[in-house]
């Protein structure tokens, strides 16, 4: 049979549910569907980092959002998400990088983001495990960490059940169906939702939502390896996220070991999710160099996630103005995680015709339409 909703929202990783939840509560009849199970596609493939040390200014009032949601989240939308803000530490060393992050820094502190530039030697004090032979400097803020990510996913869908939105696991949207320029319903391989409002937040795969109404959000799904170590006798307590930034090799404490991380160079876009040996030589050679101590460490389990990349590596969130209603926040570029509890916000003005929370407007796929870019520098 045939559903109705106000909104329904295509997407059940962390920027759908949180959408849903804050719609839902502000009254709205929400509906999502996930054509998997809650955080299958990238979220809970996650390293689960949350910042707002970034260079463009929309997305450091988004990370602080984030940063102050995770914080609240035990009462809103309730749950335990083991939140650890012990930093994160970017090491640098290219002298325009060092040059990129005094001035982000600067960009940051202006707007309240306790970040701050660091000694190589200060930057060691926080994570012993570095390797000094190279390094410039370093940025740091405190109150940057990470937390679980498939908590936040259960504890935004509980959020939104309670207060009326209907979650649909295992039930894919196949077309968005449109009259006179506006929508009317979403198919399913399961029937119809009548509706005239959509949110697209489907990731790496929102380029095919977006074909369903005409619409191009170029988002390229582009797999991220990570792997999690065996346990590490002596493992000094409260590291930061520590990123090599030249290399992107990253790392922080999962367990009584280390998750760790980096981009691949070599990796060809697609939806590619199983994990591979052919980028283990690099991670070694950049484990080597940055944290030679970690060589010998054992791996205990490792998975891959999908990157959803757009061309400038930002964002892209808005209204399609071609057609009436379709909303989407998509192409977060590795982001989307700790930008999602504000984001959720930013839909739920955006549906409701509100002032958002934070001006998303240059956000607006249309940016690429019109052959302008606005990169975000600070990506790992």
């Amino acid at each position: 049979m045939d559903e109705r909703a106000e909104v329904v929202v295509i997407g059940g990783g962390v920027v759908g549910l949180s959408a849903a939840f804050h719609l839902a509560e502000a009254g709205v009849d929400v509906l999502l569907l996930e054509r998997d199970e809650l955080g299958a596609g990238s979220t809970c493939r996650a390293a689960g980092g949350v910042r707002a040390q970034f260079s463009d200014p929309v997305n450091i009032a988004l990370g602080q959002r984030g940063l102050a949601a995770f914080e609240r989240f035990g009462q809103r939308p309730g749950g335990e998400i083991d939140l650890r803000q012990n930093g994160y530490l970017f090491l640098l060393d290219d002298p325009e990088h060092v040059t990129a992050f005094e001035r982000n820094v600067v960009l940051q502190n202006e707007m309240g983001v306790p970040s701050r530039m660091l000694t190589v030697a200060e930057a060691r004090e926080l994570s012993p495990l570095v390797a000094a032979e190279g390094l410039l400097a370093a940025a740091y803020s405190p109150t940057d960490g990470h937390c679980t990510p498939e908590a936040v996913v259960q504890g935004y869908a509980r959020g939104a059940r309670a207060h009326g939105a209907r979650i649909r696991q295992r039930r894919a949207a196949t077309g968005i169906e449109v009259q006179d320029g506006r929508i009317t319903a979403v198919r399913t391989d399961q029937g119809r939702v009548m509706t005239s409002v959509v949110v697209c937040a489907s990731g790496a795969w929102s380029a095919a939502v977006g074909e369903m109404v005409g619409i191009d959000l170029p988002v390229v799904p582009l797999r991220r390896q990570i792997v999690v170590t065996e346990p590490i006798a002596d493992l000094p307590p409260g590291l930061p996220m520590t990123i090599d930034f030249g290399t992107t090799f990253y790392f922080h404490e999962e367990g009584r070991g280390l998750l760790v991380g980096m981009s691949d160079p070599e990796q060809e876009p697609g939806f590619l999710l199983s994990p591979d040996e052919a980028w283990l030589p690099r991670l070694a050679e950049a484990i080597a160099r940055r944290a030679p101590a970690l060589s010998e460490v054992g791996i205990a389990h490792r998975w891959a996630g999908l990157y959803e990349m757009s061309p400038d590596h930002n964002a892209m969130i808005g209204e399609a103005a071609a057609v009436s209603r379709f909303l989407y926040a998509t192409g977060f570029s590795g982001h989307g995680f700790l930008q999602g509890p504000a984001v959720g916000e930013v839909l739920r003005d955006l549906v409701l015709g509100h002032r958002p929370v934070v001006d998303v407007s240059a956000m607006s796929a249309q940016r690429f339409a019109a052959s302008t870019q606005r990169p975000e520098l600070n990506c790992v």
